[in-house]
């Protein structure tokens, strides 16, 4: 993702910072050079902040906090040096639809490389295990998650920011984003509260990609991650 697009460019008060707890601060320049204050809300907020390590071990899905003069501020918890990314999801009122932008943090100290995880349909997290069928295609295909607890379908999965799972995909080697979201909302009618949670995805070509699930039960919300290739 590029820091600038249509004219709206990503900010960050800092790229380098120390391993710990950091006041991380950015703001949106609009096309004019000043900083933005009039968002759309994307699935209940006016941005949506993801931070990912550059060897995809590590993840983080927040939401800052927005001051008057268009500065955007949270308290981000990175404890480990080494190059990161930081994505934001946003829609400036003034230009009509989402866009995503993106630039690199980097967090000082002794930085030792690691592999991208291998292939994986199934993993656990909190006692929770969550399994992904389906394939990454470039032409789009449907990727359903099943999440379960101590073997046992997990039905009353709680809506998370207005859906029952946010599903971020990122590649490896040059950070390609997708983030959707599942088909059907909470209370239609007709989509279950779990165990399934559908996407339907398009990935933009081949590679090895690093999954996250966000998903809400027991109001925590739990990161569930994979990683699948595409051909």
């Amino acid at each position: 993702m590029q820091i600038t697009q249509d004219g709206y460019t990503l900010d960050l008060e800092t790229t380098v910072a120390q391993p710990g707890v950091i006041d991380f601060r950015f703001r949106i320049l609009g096309p004019d050079g000043t900083a933005v204050t009039e968002f759309d809300p994307i699935h209940d907020r006016e941005l949506h902040l993801i931070v990912a390590r550059r060897e995809l071990t590590g993840f983080w899905h927040v939401h800052p906090r927005r001051e008057a003069d268009g500065t955007w501020t949270i308290q981000l918890e990175l404890p480990e040096a080494g190059a990161y990314r930081v994505f934001t999801d946003i829609a400036p009122r003034a230009l009509g639809r989402t866009i995503t932008l993106g630039a690199d943090l980097a967090i000082a100290g002794q930085y030792a490389p690691q592999q991208v995880p291998a292939v994986n349909r199934s993993t656990e997290v909190d006692g929770y295990t969550v399994t992904v069928d389906g394939e990454l295609r470039a032409e789009g295909d449907l990727l359903t998650l099943t999440v379960r607890k101590d073997g046992a379908p997990v039905t009353d999965l709680q809506p998370y920011l207005a859906a029952f799972g946010h599903l971020v995909i990122l590649r490896a080697g040059d950070l390609a984003y997708v983030h959707v979201h599942p088909n059907g909302e909470p209370g239609d009618g007709i989509t279950p509260s779990g165990p399934e949670i559908s996407f339907h995805t398009a990935v933009p070509g081949p590679g090895t990609y690093r999954l996250f699930l966000d998903f809400q039960h027991g109001d925590v919300v739990r990161t569930a991650a994979f990683t699948l290739t595409a051909e």
